[in-house]
């Protein structure tokens, strides 16, 4: 069972509902810490209330800190709780972000065993997660129709989920080295997390970045969903958004 370092004072919490000064439509969470730097979600609104864009913001304070005393394997206390604005969650399918910091990677090896993070954007409750632990249902895979094409799953990690990866990303393949890639999540045979993975290198050194989202044919619920990935640098920090957000009918 993986521990968690959820970060959160009372007085931050306090704020969580405050509107961004500068966007009347934008809606920031509280901070986490990361490492000697923090860590903040904010969504963007439509007029009509529809998502525009969901994002971890990173400050260069964290970038710049993450890996010291921590050189070996991913540990599980390198995770950390980033909570959402409650309009994120009433506009958006997530419910929070699970920040996981791997400061030697992990397997496969000669692939994704470099300095990265991975950005779970969980669509489920944080006390759901902790319960993902069943064996069974960690084994039970989506239908079909409810992943993207090509891709196939991995071990599943108790605490976390299933992880599904397109087997068409260019790193698997050895046309590029690993810089960023997007995998699906699942648990007892539904998609509970969106998760972007990104290295060190690649958010320090990126000024602008965009793809597009590989996305099912069919989704269980009703709302708005991405279908493109951003990173930004703007004013010290770092953005990795999720943009682009289509109303899917659920099937």
């Amino acid at each position: 069972m993986k521990r968690l370092f959820i970060v959160l004072a009372l007085p931050a919490m306090l704020l969580a509902c405050k509107k961004d000064n500068v966007n009347e439509n934008v809606y920031k969470g509280s901070d986490a810490t990361v490492y000697h730097g923090k860590a903040w979600s904010w969504v963007k609104l439509a007029e009509n209330g529809a998502p525009q864009q969901l994002s971890l913001t990173i400050d260069d304070a964290a970038l710049n800190t993450v890996t010291h005393g921590n050189e070996g394997p991913h540990s599980h206390e390198n995770n950390i709780i980033v909570p959402l604005h409650d309009k994120a969650k009433q506009a958006t399918p997530f419910e929070f972000i699970m920040l996981n910091w791997n400061p030697a990677g992990h397997e496969p090896s000669g692939i994704y065993d470099l300095p990265h993070f991975d950005i779970h954007f969980y669509t489920t409750s944080l006390s759901d997660v902790m319960a993902y632990t069943d064996q069974a249902k960690l084994n039970t895979d989506p239908a079909p129709a409810y992943l993207p094409a090509n891709h196939v799953g991995g071990a599943p990690v108790p605490t976390m989920g299933k992880h599904w990866i397109d087997v068409t990303s260019p790193e698997l393949g050895g046309q590029v080295p690993f810089t960023q890639t997007f995998i699906y999540g699942s648990y007892n045979g539904d998609i509970v997390f969106y998760e972007p993975m990104i290295t060190l290198d690649f958010l320090k050194n990126t000024a602008a970045f965009e793809r597009t989202l590989p996305v099912p044919q069919k989704f269980k619920v009703s709302g708005y969903y991405p279908t493109k990935m951003l990173v930004i640098r703007k004013s010290g920090t770092v953005n990795i958004i999720l943009d682009g957000f289509v109303y899917r009918q659920a099937s």
